[in-house]
């Protein structure tokens, strides 16, 4: 891989919703939180390698506050999360992304409202968009994003993962 551009460190993480796999860097600030392909680990590691131009290495040691923090929030003892994040993406997506870390648990807004409080009001398609490439899914609740009437929507983890991460936080949902 000629185009890397550094070092970072996952560790796989056992969940209710499917094995996530914690990429963090050299700082411990979570990179991605992918959910593991269907070719499991070696698949994931490969993928995510090529993405995030980088040489990824296991190390459970400096992925370990970020297992602890989601057995805490599967556990139902966590309802936010304070990790130090570094998501990749465009400026757009990293706007997105924040304010997505700021939907409480228990919370859900649909995207028009998400494109409101980022300051693109007619930006919903391009919101959804963003939401969807979140590198951080769970810990960065992109699953508390629905439609506008209330229902699903989309999610890159899978509709049966969104409606078991809602009903974990308690969230009612419409239509």
């Amino acid at each position: 891989m000629s185009d890397v551009t550094d070092t970072l460190f996952t560790d796989p993480v056992a969940t209710p919703v499917g094995d996530l796999l914690a990429v963090v860097d050299g700082e411990g600030r979570l990179v991605a939180l992918p959910f593991l392909e269907p070719g499991g680990a070696e698949t994931t590691h490969a993928t995510w390698a090529r993405r995030l131009r980088a040489r990824l290495e296991a190390d459970a040691a400096r992925c370990a506050p970020v297992r602890r923090q989601l057995e805490e929030y599967f556990a139902g003892r966590r309802r936010a999360f304070d990790l130090p994040l570094a998501p990749r993406g465009t400026a757009f997506q990293r706007a997105t992304w924040e304010q997505l870390s700021r939907i409480p648990w228990g919370g859900a807004i649909s995207y028009g409202e998400l494109a409101r409080r980022i300051g693109r009001p007619r930006g919903s398609r391009a919101v959804g968009q963003a939401n969807g490439a979140n590198p951080i899914p769970v810990v960065v609740p992109c699953h508390r994003v629905v439609a506008g009437d209330g229902t699903l929507g989309g999610y890159g983890g899978g509709l049966e993962r969104k409606r078991w991460l809602l009903a974990h936080e308690g969230v009612a949902l419409g239509g």
